[in-house]
C-alpha cells in the first residue's frame, strides 16, 4: 500500500530521474530575466532548489551563493565584485544574500527617482531659460525695429524740411512776372488777386 501511495504522488523511479534531471538543467540555465526584480529571481530559484532537494540532491552554501552572484545581469556586476571580496561565501546563508541584493535593489531605485526628479527640475528650469531669452530677443528686436523707424522718421522731416527751404530760397531768387517784384511768383502775387477783385467789383456794377 506504501509503495503504491509513493508511487502515485512521487512518480516511479525513472520519473524522479527524469524530474531531477529537468530541474538540474534548469538549475545550471538559470539566469536573471530582463526587468526581473530580486524577489522574483528569488522566488524563481528558491523554487528549484527546494524541488531538487526534495529529490536528495544536494547543495553546499558556496556552490548556491556563487550561482546566484553568475545569474544576475550586467548592471549587477559592481555589487558582485563588492560582495564577493567582501563577503565569506562558504558561511553565507542563501537567504543573506538575497537580502543584501534587495537592500542594494532599494537604494538603487531611490537613486533612480531621485535622478528622475532632478532631471524633471532641470528640465522645467531649462524651459524657462528658453522662453527668457526668447522674450528678450523679442525685445531686443522690437527696440532695433523701433529705432530704425526713428531714423527713418528723422530723416523724412529733414528732407521735407530741405524742401520748404529750396522752396523758399527759389521766391527770393526770382521775380513776379505779374507786378515786377521779388519774393513770389505770379501766382502767389498779390497785385493779381486785387485785379481780380475790382474787375469783378465793375463786371457786378
Amino acid at each position: 500500500m506504501w509503495d503504491t501511495l509513493e508511487v502515485n504522488h512521487e512518480g516511479t523511479n525513472e520519473v524522479k530521474r527524469a524530474t531531477k534531471h529537468t530541474l538540474i538543467q534548469e538549475y545550471e540555465m538559470f539566469r536573471m530575466l530582463k526587468g526581473e526584480t530580486i524577489a522574483e529571481v528569488q522566488k524563481r530559484f528558491t523554487h528549484i532548489i527546494n524541488h531538487l532537494m526534495s529529490l536528495e540532491k544536494t547543495f553546499e552554501k558556496e556552490e548556491l551563493n556563487i550561482k546566484i552572484l553568475k545569474c544576475l545581469d550586467r548592471s549587477w556586476q559592481p555589487k558582485v565584485t563588492a560582495i564577493s571580496k567582501s563577503k565569506d561565501l562558504t558561511s553565507l546563508s542563501m537567504a543573506s544574500l538575497f537580502g543584501k541584493l534587495r537592500e542594494h535593489e532599494l537604494e538603487m531605485n531611490r537613486l533612480n527617482v531621485q535622478e528622475s526628479e532632478d532631471k524633471h527640475v532641470r528640465n522645467i528650469a531649462l524651459k524657462a531659460i528658453k522662453h527668457k531669452s526668447k522674450k528678450e530677443s523679442s525685445d531686443e528686436s522690437d527696440e532695433e525695429n523701433l529705432s530704425l523707424l526713428s531714423r527713418k522718421f528723422s530723416k523724412f522731416l529733414k528732407r521735407n524740411r530741405n524742401k520748404d527751404i529750396n522752396k523758399e530760397i527759389w521766391k527770393q531768387v526770382h521775380t513776379c512776372f505779374g507786378c515786377g517784384e521779388q519774393g513770389h511768383i505770379k501766382a502767389d502775387c498779390p497785385s493779381k488777386e486785387s485785379k481780380e477783385k475790382k474787375s469783378s467789383y465793375k463786371e457786378k456794377k
